[in-house]
């Protein structure tokens, strides 16, 4: 009875537009009902044991950091300097916003700063320059992607706490998955304007590459302090997002974009943004606890053995699975929602976990550029003033792009658990 109560409300509640934090809890508190054998006080309690993890102090700083970077100039300086490498190749500028995402990805970990701060600049060049606007909004949308994969991630803080895995070892795990997502989506920019008439720009001389290499020298240096920091142990990754924030801060009055008056306004977002967060997670303690209690994850695991016993099968229904519902739930709530039911699966194949927590990751930000809940879609579609089905057209070769990447993650363990297992971490 407690599947079908949680069940059906929860379908019922998102399909009204309930957010979904609201949506768990409420769900959550009628199974408990249902069950009238449980004291009401585990609500609370589950509910503060989902936030009371050390690590989860990193998400405010990092929300901060991208919003800093995004208002600073950081983010453009980064842009420009790729542009003198990439620019006067055909299609540079969409290979220049694939390029730049990977870096921002270094100092943020959210898509939707990515998309909304960096993609800003991306789309308005892109469109200067001849590109169609939903070519450009299509091209931006997907390189967001890469934003919770690369280090450092809010994602992968996030599972992290929940499943009870090494945020050092995650961090590094997601490099590889990361470069592998921006070289798919690189492959797919080639082929699609390999005969487009679109206008080549001179080569930047040496001299202007190194004048654009000495503005954005600081904020290159950015992903390197917090990852250098990280792996070489001198931070851990929650120090490293006050690390971040720093930087980020420092950044901001360098190359001026930041004034003290706008402060005020930028912590209230910040506040915001980690209240939205650490509500959904408060939620999820009590939703996941709930599923584990009446034994569903194991359920759903011998319903999977009862299908296949290969693991990568197994992991291939999962990434379909996700593929579906993040056309109607959240990235980051989606990743909180399915870790409880995801890991126990995981542990029960012999998964490893890093490889899991990618996968799961992958799987869900795929689903912000997914008509009809994907965010980054309505903010690039707004950005690039573009309807948002024709941005989804053009977005099709790159989620392609991004499906293979999320299959290739889930066939080959190799490019979550290389990196972690040669630096020991």
């Amino acid at each position: 009875m407690v599947y079908w109560v949680i069940g059906i409300s929860l379908l019922i509640f998102l399909a009204l537009r309930v957010p979904v934090s609201f949506a768990m809890l409420i769900s959550s508190l009628l199974a408990l009902l249902a069950v009238g054998n449980v004291p009401m006080v585990v609500v609370p309690q589950r509910m503060w044991g989902g936030l009371e993890s050390f690590p989860l102090l990193a998400i405010p700083f990092f929300v901060l950091a991208g919003i800093l970077l995004n208002k600073g100039g950081g983010a453009e300086a980064i842009f420009k300097f790729c542009m003198t490498g990439l620019g006067h190749i055909r299609g540079g500028l969409a290979y220049v916003n694939v390029l730049a995402s990977i870096i921002f990805a270094g100092m943020t970990g959210a898509a939707t700063a990515d998309a909304a701060g960096l993609g800003a600049i991306e789309i308005e060049a892109m469109k200067k320059d001849g590109y169609s606007p939903e070519f450009s909004a299509a091209v931006t949308a997907a390189s967001s992607t890469i934003g919770p994969i690369i280090p450092p991630s809010v994602p992968l803080v996030v599972y992290g706490v929940m499943a009870q895995v090494s945020i050092g070892q995650l961090f590094i795990s997601g490099v590889i998955p990361g470069l592998l997502m921006g070289l798919t989506m690189m492959v797919v920019i080639f082929f699609v304007l390999k005969k487009s008439q679109q206008a080549v720009k001179p080569r930047a001389s040496l001299r202007m590459i190194m004048v654009e290499f000495k503005r954005s020298f600081l904020a290159l240096l950015c992903p390197l302090v917090i990852l250098g920091g990280i792996f070489s142990g001198v931070f851990t990754p929650t120090e490293a997002g006050a690390i971040a924030a720093l930087y980020s801060l420092f950044l901001g009055f360098v190359y001026k974009g930041l004034k003290w008056k706008d402060l005020p306004g930028i912590m209230v977002e910040a506040m915001l943004t980690t209240a939205q967060i650490t509500f959904i997670v408060a939620a999820a303690g009590l939703f996941g606890w709930i599923l584990t209690r009446f034994q569903f994850p194991t359920l759903v695991a011998n319903g999977l053995m009862a299908l296949t016993s290969n693991k990568y099968i197994a992991l291939l229904l999962i990434s379909a699975a996700l593929l579906v519902m993040g056309c109607f739930i959240d990235a980051l709530s989606l990743v909180i929602m399915m870790t409880p039911v995801i890991v126990p699966i995981a542990v029960a194949f012999d998964i490893s976990l890093l490889q899991t927590g990618l996968v799961l990751v992958v799987g869900c930000m795929i689903g912000l550029n997914t008509p009809p809940v994907g965010i980054c879609l309505y903010i690039v579609s707004d950005l690039a003033k573009v309807p948002v089905m024709r941005v989804a057209k053009a977005l099709v070769p790159f989620y392609i792009a991004l499906i293979v990447s999320l299959v290739l993650l889930a066939v080959f363990p190799f490019f979550s658990t290389y990196l972690p297992s040669i630096l020991k971490l």
